[in-house]
């Protein structure tokens, strides 16, 4: 009997700590719900929630807007959720909703974009300086002479994007290559505007070396963005105008297949979320975390497109 008091004790204990742990509810907030990119983010968090057993909540601004996003976390610290995941849109707007976070004993991490000065208590994604310094690199891999440039980004308020633009700097101005006037263009994570961009750019400046962006939002509009590669068409045979672009997602692989990019250089998004989950049940369990958790850069072109390709259906 005390034999049978002890086992149903312990599955009592047990069954507790799958309830904790099944209750835990916690949210990622992307910079914009229309940004595909982070569709990857959300699909590794509920693909982690799964299988640790917890509840993923992914919910941010239709689209890029600071203000939206901080009010969507004020909105979650309100219904008292376990933890927070922010992809930072604007590291000086979110100071004060992150503190707010944190007096209230919610868990906060930064994945994608971080936010340095606030009391979020990791980060989870890209070394974004390293990233800037790659897509450099390989565009002087396709084009060594150095020439003029232009660069576009999201948001000037965007420490990720920021961080990419000086390790881009670092790199091409560092190989004598010099930046056009009214770059770089910023495009508020809109599709639609980054590929207008990419085509003012060529029309301000007809004998242009390069425009390499930090992020990949005109190919998230492929039909414009490819309006704009088939106009220069001609210089990019001639590799007058290289295309070196940022990012892996199955649309951009599909249009370096169909040779209207040249080289990608992509983030792990996917990853970022899945680390997200484990990183705040880390954090709820009271354990400690390294600050900055690093995930790795892919460089796709012809050789290994298919490859990706296929890991991406």
């Amino acid at each position: 009997m005390k034999r049978m008091l002890l086992s149903a004790v312990a599955a009592l204990s047990l069954m507790s700590v799958a309830q904790a742990a099944d209750a835990y509810k916690f949210a990622l907030i992307p910079k914009g719900m229309d940004n595909p990119y982070f569709d990857l983010s959300r699909d590794g968090c509920m693909a982690e929630a799964k299988t640790l057993g917890i509840t993923c909540i992914y919910k941010g601004p239709a689209t890029h807007e600071p203000a939206t996003e901080v009010q969507i976390m004020q909105d979650f610290i309100t219904q008292g959720v376990d933890g927070i995941a922010i992809s930072v849109a604007d590291a000086d707007s979110v100071t004060g909703v992150i503190k707010m976070a944190r007096d209230a004993d919610i868990p906060v991490i930064t994945f994608d974009a971080d936010a340095v000065k606030s009391q979020r208590q990791a980060y989870v994604g890209t070394d974004n300086k390293e990233m800037g310094r790659e897509l450099a690199r390989q565009l002087i891999k396709v084009k060594p002479k150095a020439g003029t440039f232009a660069t576009q980004s999201g948001g000037p308020a965007a420490a990720n994007l920021n961080d990419r633009l000086a390790g881009l700097y670092e790199v091409l101005k560092g190989a004598g290559w010099t930046e056009v006037k009214g770059s770089p263009a910023f495009c508020n994570d809109d599709a639609a505007l980054a590929a207008q961009q990419l085509s003012d750019f060529a029309t301000a400046n007809p004998d242009i070396d390069a425009i390499i962006p930090v992020g990949g939002w005109a190919l998230f509009a492929p039909k414009a963005y490819k309006g704009f590669i088939d106009a220069n068409m001609d210089k990019v045979k001639s590799g007058k105008l290289p295309l070196v672009m940022p990012d892996t997602l199955p649309v951009e692989l599909q249009l370096l297949k169909d040779g209207y990019v040249q080289t990608l250089v992509g983030q792990r998004p996917y990853e970022m979320g899945q680390k997200a989950m484990s990183m705040l049940v880390a954090l709820k369990k009271g354990e400690k975390l390294p600050v900055v958790n690093a995930v790795g850069l892919d460089v796709v072109n012809k050789d290994n497109v298919d490859k990706f390709l296929s890991a991406s259906k």
